[in-house]
């Protein structure tokens, strides 16, 4: 397949700047691809099992990764998911839970063989790590997926030698690095300009700061969309657990902060209402520090998640976005966080 030809097509057709960087990185998927399914039944005999089947992008925010592995897995011609890895660890964890009676059969066997009966690839965009859980997890899980000969694609703002850097016996976590570094073609896309920051993505529904003049532009902004719509409160069931949206107006959200960040929720509740919802504001977000570090965290789930969902949104905050500040634990996660808010809150990026 020639993926080039079908890029310069794609930007032509969508009218967007062409980047040497950009295709050469589309001439190594092409590799990738070729390397993988393109074989004769000769090779595939006498190729090892431990030859790389995953393609781990890293690169800085807003460079364009997203897009090229989006237009490579769109035009791979054969069976895929694509997963937020938030919400494929959940699903792993619920079908652990869903067979913890059955122990005939290894439970991460008997996960990867459901999904390589569904699929050929497996693409998770902006992989990252963050959860003890996971983390000691995942070497066991990601051997079995190469093992079993699928196809993983990555993007990463992060190394492969820096995932779950510092965390929470990272020492355990150490076969899972060893497992990528050899299963995995490395690519790096280095770009200077972050493209979510450009004049097409003047962010017009971010709104700053906190007084009665933004209150006001988003008041008049909400009556606008919300027109003849009522409020009809909705309550969301998550494994027992309830969540209501008190400001519900067919399918366009109201939250105050807090409620989204403050309280003990996570990445399982966000994707239920990213589910229920096409257009989300968000109101009265805080200076992040040190002393508010877990609703950062939660925050920057959030964004992920809508961002993956296509969520578009309206924020309400005390400073400009550039000047957005961060605990510094998450100072370097935190960018993506803020590229994203670029894309989600301008004037572009709407379902209305």
């Amino acid at each position: 397949m020639n993926f080039k030809k079908l890029f310069l097509n794609y930007c032509k057709k969508n009218n967007l700047e062409i980047n040497p960087n950009q295709l050469d990185l589309i001439d190594e998927l092409n590799l990738f691809y070729n390397h993988n399914f393109n074989k004769s039944l000769l090779k595939k005999i006498f190729t090892k099992q431990n030859s790389k089947t995953g393609f781990y992008l890293r690169g800085d925010v807003g460079v364009g990764k997203t897009m090229i592995l989006n237009f490579f897995y769109n035009n791979f011609d054969k069976t895929r998911q694509r997963f937020h890895f938030n919400e494929f660890m959940i699903n792993f964890h619920d079908f652990v839970f869903k067979n913890k009676e059955n122990k005939q059969e290894n439970i991460i066997d008997k996960f990867v063989k459901k999904l390589k009966n569904k699929s050929k690839l497996i693409y998770f965009d902006e992989f990252q790590v963050t959860n003890i859980v996971d983390a000691m997890i995942l070497g066991n899980l990601f051997k079995k997926l190469f093992d079993e000969n699928l196809k993983v694609l990555f993007s990463s703002n992060t190394k492969i030698n820096d995932l779950y850097k510092d965390g929470l016996q990272r020492d355990q976590f150490l076969p899972f690095i060893k497992i990528m570094k050899e299963r995995c073609y490395q690519a790096k896309l280095i770009i200077e300009e972050d493209y979510r920051k450009s004049v097409k993505n003047k962010n017009e529904r971010y709104l700053y700061p906190l007084n009665e003049a933004t209150n006001f532009k988003l008041n008049k902004f909400f009556r606008k969309i919300t027109k003849n719509l009522s409020n009809k409160e909705i309550t969301l069931t998550i494994k027992g657990r309830t969540f209501t949206i008190k400001n519900y107006f067919n399918g366009i959200a109201r939250f105050d902060f807090k409620e989204l960040c403050s309280k003990n929720i996570g990445a399982e509740d966000y994707i239920k209402i990213a589910k229920v919802c096409n257009f989300i504001i968000i109101e009265n977000i805080p200076i992040f520090n040190s002393g508010n570090s877990n609703q950062q965290q939660r925050f920057i789930t959030l964004i992920d998640i809508l961002y993956e969902k296509n969520i578009p949104l309206m924020i309400t905050t005390q400073l400009q976005l550039d000047l957005l500040s961060s605990s510094d634990d998450l100072k370097k996660t935190f960018k993506r966080t803020i590229s994203r808010l670029y894309e989600l809150t301008s004037i572009k990026y709407t379902k209305l």
